[in-house]
């Protein structure tokens, strides 16, 4: 049984995600991220960095997204959302899920926390305008890359990699140029969001926007 601490629409979606995909056994708990629940003593207890999400496995606690999601994945050999071990879709696998940890994440962050950077107001303008060049530039890439090797991430079949790239795909949303302004990109997300994890996630968390 795993526990999933989870703000609706936040970076604990893909690992939800996972759990669905994977038919876990599992329990949510929802934080209140504006009522600053994630700042509780007893929930920086369990996740000292104050954000979402947390998972627990026998009562211990992880996080991290993306290392939440691939600890799932590995756990769960019966969903399928990781590669065999010793094949290079596995590279493959590692490789995409720390690149969108490392380069879009951290950038999202950045376009919708500017403040947490500087309290200047013209310096926030910047910093955003930054971020937005950033994300844009991994939607280039990602666009070619799904236009040559998709129509998942990994070829033929999805994976975590895509639970993944799907929640980032979704913060776009309310963006000046969201990622649907890329073609491949918005056949993609269309074929992620037909995923019956996709419907359920939606409704569990009360969802509505880019369904």
């Amino acid at each position: 049984m795993y526990t999933l601490y989870y703000s609706p629409g936040a970076a604990s979606m893909c690992v939800h995600l996972a759990l669905l995909e994977t038919n876990a056994p599992h329990e949510l708990i929802l934080v209140d991220l504006a009522a600053g629940q994630q700042r509780d003593p007893a929930y920086l207890k369990l996740n000292p960095n104050g954000v979402v999400p947390t998972l627990l496995i026998g009562g211990k606690p992880f996080y991290e997204a993306a290392a939440a999601l691939m600890t799932i994945a590995e756990r769960q050999p019966e969903g399928k959302l990781a590669p065999p071990v010793d094949s290079l879709a596995r590279a493959a696998w590692n490789q995409w899920i720390v690149h969108l940890a490392n380069t879009l994440q951290p950038a999202f962050r950045l376009w919708f926390y500017p403040q947490d950077i500087a309290a200047d107001s013209a310096i926030q303008v910047v910093a955003k305008a930054a971020a937005q060049r950033k994300i844009e530039a991994a939607w280039d890439r990602l666009e070619a890359h799904l236009a040559v090797n998709g129509p998942y991430m990994l070829g033929d079949k999805p994976s975590a990699a895509d639970l993944m790239l799907i929640m980032l795909m979704r913060w776009s949303r309310n963006m000046p140029k969201p990622v649907t302004e890329w073609p491949t990109l918005a056949v993609y997300a269309s074929l992620m969001k037909s995923r019956p994890s996709w419907k359920r996630l939606y409704k569990v968390e009360g969802l509505t926007e880019w369904s």
